[in-house]
């Protein structure tokens, strides 16, 4: 996977446009225990079947004669600078899959991808934090990671100091911080650093409603500043307000793409039974 590096300075680069390329792009999960003869005798009964229906990869075998849930098949779209791009589906149809995909956690069995821009990704407020540290060595941690200088990470030091309002809890290990304190910690590194490529799990907006109002403006300065957003929810208002296209996944495959309004039509159309 091509990645532009962040900045020096932390600051969002006046490079090239942003761009992502996802051509063929497929997924597995191995089912490492799955060698037992039973077993695998069983999970390779359901091959010709979907998990749960509409929901969930199919379950085969790779070219090592392993048992692999196919969490994506197929995956081919394009995204330019401006693009807000949502992903709909059913709890595992890949939407959270295919972020981390693209976020380069999960490296793809076959088909090619390509980013192009500084990446932040939005999946977990405790994502990439090392609980045994200190908030502010955790600050430092995100701002060596990234690349910041000097410069770069006083200002950084400052803004999720003053964003997360710790005290002085942000000299303690973050082990022994309150569920909430760890959420105004992750949430303010997260979005300290504005990116070209914005991947963002709607579970990363979850939170009690005061935290909800205190972060919001913050997290649309963040989407609004990036180039290419591309946003998993089942929220129709959030997708609504921040999409300008909709990709629909249905058991790892692209079943639709196009504006917001009209795959939104058709996505709550089939999830009302027939009569």
């Amino acid at each position: 996977m091509d990645v532009v590096a962040v900045n020096p300075a932390g600051l969002k680069q006046p490079l090239a446009d942003a761009f992502i390329h996802v051509d063929d792009l497929s997924l597995d999960f191995p089912l490492y225990h799955g060698g037992a003869r039973s077993l695998k005798k069983t999970m390779l009964s359901m091959a010709s079947k979907r998990v749960a229906g509409t929901t969930g990869g199919k379950v085969g075998e790779d070219r090592s004669h392993r048992v692999v849930v196919q969490a994506l098949r197929n995956i081919t779209f394009r995204l330019t600078s401006g693009e807000r791009l949502g992903i709909v589906g059913h709890n595992g149809a890949g939407k959270s899959s295919l972020l981390r995909v693209l976020g380069g956690i999960y490296e793809p069995v076959a088909g090619q991808v390509h980013v192009g821009g500084s990446i932040n990704t939005l999946l977990d407020t405790n994502f990439g934090m090392n609980l045994d540290l200190t908030g502010r060595e955790n600050i430092a941690l995100r701002g060596r990671y990234v690349g910041l200088s000097r410069e770069g990470m006083r200002a950084l030091e400052a803004d999720v100091e003053a964003f997360a309002a710790l005290g002085p809890f942000l000299e303690l290990p973050v082990r022994v911080y309150s569920s909430g304190m760890v959420v105004r910690l992750g949430f303010g590194l997260a979005t300290a650093i504005a990116p070209q490529v914005l991947l963002m799990d709607e579970w990363f907006m979850a939170g009690d409603a005061r935290f909800r109002d205190k972060a919001h403006s913050r997290l649309e300065t963040v989407v609004r500043g990036a180039e290419i957003m591309v946003l998993t929810s089942h929220m129709p208002s959030v997708l609504k307000t921040w999409c300008t296209r909709l990709i629909w996944l249905q058991a790892g495959r692209i079943v639709a793409d196009g504006p917001v309004d009209e795959i939104m039509e058709r996505y709550a159309a089939a999830a009302v039974p027939a009569l």
